[in-house]
């Protein structure tokens, strides 16, 4: 996506016009323009001039962001958010203020409360008139935006909001310059009655006072839409601008624009990392706040990997540039929050086509209204007064800020929390999943083998086996060997040398250690080497009911005992599981594992489904068939998962996990917790429901404003609108919309005690079956053996077996890999020919 600056634009219409005319272009594939940060994110194979063009000839400015880069930097971002409107449209709002008192002074105060003038003023109302239209004059001048934007985007015929204002305060000020000339008129003839008849019919302070309130309501909505965006800013500021670093042993200050990769950088107490690195030397406890909203400092020692904008609070440490520039942690959250700012959420769409309409609906309703309210007999004073209400009440920005407002503060307490939408889609849709898939390793579980029970054989103490299991599994690869090394580092253990080292894929390892022979592998292998006793195999099963894995070591031929290994689960996996489950979400767990490992890790956690023996390839055909049920998120961190991540309806990429899963996810979770995942989808939900009260507000404001202002009530109530209290509820109309989004600021997305169970209603689930074409049964007794194994998979409602067809008919009532039913078959040493 290549973003883009847009000036120019005042409300959502002219948003609406842009992107309308950036679609056009040919190569162009998708459009998305931010009233809110005044940017345009593009896509496709057009060039960046011939978008330029586009907006220009739209009537607008354009220019590429960065102008040399797509993918904005710290500074570009920074300079992107940074509040330009605010002081621009204070210093016009205290000059139109100085004049507009010294008008209602001479216009009001003097004819309506005889307030003391000048002795030449106090019978000459023409020259009051004079006096009026100069200082309105002066009021129209300062605020020329208003005038210069509105009558191009009429030229354009593209009418937005500064129309309905230059409309508004220039009808007021063209009849106000009529009703003058027609009072010189009748004080020739000496008509006073006349004089003082066209007294009443100046709007001088009309039209100045709709300008003034107008700027009062953009400078207000200004600096509540400045606020959305404080979050990121913070973010911005904890950015390094220099680096130090180390060559040939001299330290040596420079800007961060000159680190490149495999640099050699030191970082003091008390700095910032300047750029992502790997620790060579020393060791330090470092604040990652900034990025994963962790609180709690992170030990780091040689090999650990630092972030930029992370701040080193203790040690001095050593460190080599991996990552530089924009490929820096920070400068990636950057771009997702950017990315979000410059898409729009598909709810916006209702907003686009609305806005699209408004303001010529609007011109034409104030057109009608005049001509309405003259034909029905009323003064020319008195349509034109509902004219103009129904201009300057119109309020199409607080349509057009509707969704982006929350869209952007809601982006910005997800990334102050870790939480990062790459789009507003994805902030928008998170909320709206009925099933959520959590890969296992990794995602439910630590994905790091870790010793859970030691149990000595009797004669033994538990260190006496952790020495052996030490000595013997030292120089295996085996993943749960290094579980073993681990435990025995924890507890000072020392390896004593071994020799005629042996490994037995598939069984286990053998090597002799003081003329004694030592065993350690499964079961079978060491019930080969010594007698295994029956209070162990009842431990042993016991703790394979329990998802680990038992280890079995022995010694000259003697059982010395059971270490059992396993993937432990995350300390807030079961809340996390909880969480989703309350808020009426079906928690469904993916693993590859055997079915009797995966139920008991899914027993822990208290996931409502567990479907096993899944293969690295099988997990997007899964996502594929829970989709049938409902909107599905998977979440993940692997590269297997990738496929998976990119099928689901919204992928979910733990932030530990490798950048591939993390490119294909829409939302990435920096702390790697799996309690952010119900947070994410609080947030989601919390946007989502600010943007209904936002766009629910913008419609009622002028579906209930507009005939006020139009006199659709005079009639009966006597109800009428003055100009100037319709421009100041358009003022505070659009300040409402964005002051309501920032209450989302204050949102607690880890409080799970409001949470509301969504009633969704899945769709009715279709039991697949499948006829597998069997060879090797002879008899009922192998019909019943395979008719049991197959039972015994979780996602097998039932199999029906015949020995004499050769057939096993399987129904399903989940999604199970064809790969598996047929291991599961020929496990029992039978052929599986077909399976359809």
């Amino acid at each position: 996506m290549e973003q883009y600056t847009v000036t120019g634009m005042s409300c959502a219409a002219c948003s609406a016009r842009v992107e309308k005319a950036v679609a056009k272009v040919p190569g162009v594939t998708s459009c998305s323009v931010s009233l809110l940060t005044n940017s345009m994110g593009v896509e496709g194979s057009a060039s960046s001039q011939e978008i330029v063009k586009a907006v220009e000839a739209a009537g607008y400015g354009a220019a590429v962001k960065g102008e040399t880069a797509s993918k904005p930097s710290a500074g570009d971002t920074d300079d992107m958010l940074k509040d330009r409107e605010t002081p621009v449209l204070k210093r016009r709002l205290y000059y139109s203020l100085g004049f507009l008192i010294v008008l209602m002074y001479f216009s009001m105060g003097h004819m309506m409360w005889n307030w003391p003038v000048p002795a030449f003023f106090a019978d000459n109302h023409v020259a009051m008139g004079l006096l009026q239209l100069l200082l309105t004059g002066i009021v129209m001048v300062i605020n020329q935006k208003f005038f210069i934007s509105g009558f191009k985007g009429l030229i354009h015929r593209a009418p937005n909001m500064d129309t309905l204002v230059a409309l508004g305060s220039g009808a007021s000020f063209v009849y106000s310059v009529y009703a003058l000339f027609a009072m010189t008129d009748v004080q020739v003839n000496g008509d006073m009655a006349g004089v003082m008849s066209y007294m009443h019919e100046f709007y001088f302070e009309s039209a100045a006072m709709i300008l003034t309130l107008i700027t009062v309501g953009k400078m207000l909505e200004a600096r509540s839409k400045g606020r959305t965006t404080d979050a990121l800013k913070s973010l911005m500021k904890l950015a390094p601008k220099t680096a130090t670093l180390k060559v040939d042993g001299v330290e040596t200050e420079v800007s961060i624009d000159q680190v490149k990769k495999g640099d050699i950088f030191v970082v003091r107490p008390g700095e910032n990392i300047p750029v992502d690195g790997i620790v060579l030397e020393g060791s330090s406890a470092v604040n990652e706040s900034a990025l994963t909203g962790e609180s709690i400092p992170v030990d780091k020692s040689a090999g650990d990997q630092v972030s930029a904008a992370t701040v080193n609070q203790s040690g001095y440490i050593v460190c080599e540039a991996s990552r530089v520039g924009e490929d820096t942690t920070l400068s990636q959250i950057i771009q997702m929050v950017s990315d979000a700012a410059a898409t729009k959420a598909p709810i916006a769409k209702v907003a686009d086509r609305v806005s699209g309409v408004f303001v010529p609906a609007v011109i034409a309703i104030a057109a009608v209204t005049m001509l309405v309210w003259l034909i029905a007999g009323e003064s020319i004073g008195f349509a034109l007064a509902r004219g103009i209400s129904v201009l300057v009440i119109s309020c199409p920005c607080a349509l057009g800020l509707a969704t982006p407002v929350a869209i952007m503060v809601g982006n910005g307490m997800g990334a102050k929390h870790g939480i990062m939408f790459k789009t507003a889609v994805s902030l928008e849709e998170t909320g709206k999943m009925e099933i959520v898939a959590l890969d296992k390793t990794g995602t439910i579980t630590s994905g790091e083998p870790r010793v859970t029970d030691v149990i000595p054989a009797e004669g033994i103490t538990e260190r006496q086996l952790l020495e052996l299991a030490f000595s013997l599994e030292k120089r295996s690869e085996h993943p749960l060997a290094k579980a073993v090394l681990v435990k025995a580092g924890e507890l000072g253990i020392q390896a004593q040398e071994v020799s005629d080292f042996k490994a037995l894929p598939g069984n286990g390892l053998s090597a002799v250690l003081e003329n004694r022979l030592l065993c350690g592998g499964n079961f079978t292998f060491i019930s080969s080497q010594a007698q295994v006793t029956e209070e162990m195999k009842t431990q042993s099963e016991r703790l394979a009911e329990e998802g680990k894995t038992p280890l079995f070591f022995s010694r000259d031929g003697v059982m010395a005992g059971i270490i059992a290994v396993a993937d432990t689960m995350k300390e807030d996996s079961p809340q996390a599981v909880k969480e989703l489950q309350d808020m009426g979400i079906h928690v469904v767990m993916l693993t590859g594992d055997n079915e009797r490992t995966a139920r008991a890790v899914g027993k822990q956690a208290g996931v409502d489904e567990v479907i096993a023996g899944v293969l690295p390839d099988g997990k997007e055909s899964v996502i594929r068939s829970l989709k049938k049920k409902g909107r599905v998120a998977m979440v993940g961190d692997g590269i297997n998962d990738a496929p998976a991540l990119t099928r689901a309806d919204i992928g979910i990429a733990i932030g530990a996990g490798t950048d591939i899963a993390i490119d294909a996810a829409d939302v990435v979770l920096m702390k790697s917790r799996l309690r952010d995942v119900p947070a994410a989808i609080r947030m989601s939900r919390a946007t989502l429901r600010n943007i209904h009260e936002n766009l629910f507000w913008a419609f009622f404001y002028n579906a209930v404003g507009i005939p006020l202002a139009a006199g659709l009530w005079y009639p009966v109530f006597g109800w009428k609108l003055n100009p100037m209290f319709g421009a100041a509820a358009m003022s505070l109309s659009s300040f409402c919309v964005v002051t309501n989004a920032l209450r989302l600021n204050f949102f607690k997305m880890y409080d799970g005690s409001r949470d509301k169970k969504i009633k969704v209603k899945r769709k009715e689930e279709k039991k697949m079956v499948k006829t597998m074409k069997i060879e090797g049964m002879m008899c009922g007794h192998c019909e019943a053996r395979v008719k049991k194994c197959l039972e015994g998979l979780a996602q097998v409602e039932e199999a029906v077996v015949s020995h004499e067809a050769g057939t096993a008919v399987v129904t399903l009532n989940g999604p199970v890999d064809d790969s598996v039913l047929r291991k599961t078959v020929e496990d029992q040493d039978y052929k599986v020919l077909d399976i359809r």
